[in-house]
């Protein structure tokens, strides 16, 4: 009996042992790199002149100069202007950039898709052409979110 319980207690500490913390188990995983992105858009608009929308891309502290994909997407907060996503324009140095026409004031939205080295991100930056109208001020003061008015599916 002595020696069954020996045996099943070495046993035991063996199996035990054979889980103990690993403190390098983490690199052992994917190490993501985030991206990142800064939407720069114009102080103001000048009526009937394109405007340029220009976003950054970082990703580890670098400028991403060649990432899966980058593309835009504008709607008018009131649904009656919406272009639909577009790729952007590579103009170098980890900048890329979409050029509308904004003929109606109010409040507007863009939204950046890009995707580098397996990291995926999507911000939305509101921004204003013009005037607000009362239903902007009041969509403001409600502190609702941007949505945006699209069905279709993602790339």
């Amino acid at each position: 009996m002595r020696k069954t319980t020996l045996y099943l207690t070495i046993v035991f500490v063996l199996f035990l042992s054979a889980c103990s913390l690993n403190e390098d188990v983490a690199k052992r995983y994917k190490q993501e790199l985030p991206l990142r992105v800064e939407v720069m858009i114009p102080e103001r608009f000048s009526e009937g002149k394109p405007e340029s929308i220009d976003a950054v891309l970082t990703q580890n502290g670098e400028r991403v100069v060649n990432p899966s994909f980058v593309h835009f997407e504008i709607w008018k907060q009131d649904g009656s202007v919406r272009y639909p996503m577009e790729e952007a324009e590579d103009i170098g140095d980890g900048t890329y950039r979409i050029t509308k026409d904004f003929e109606q004031d109010g409040l507007y939205f863009v939204k950046v898709h890009a995707s580098s080295a397996g990291s995926t991100i999507i911000p939305t930056t509101q921004f204003v052409v013009g005037g607000l109208s009362a239903s902007d001020i009041e969509y403001l003061e409600k502190g609702m979110k941007a949505e945006t008015p699209t069905k279709e599916t993602h790339h």
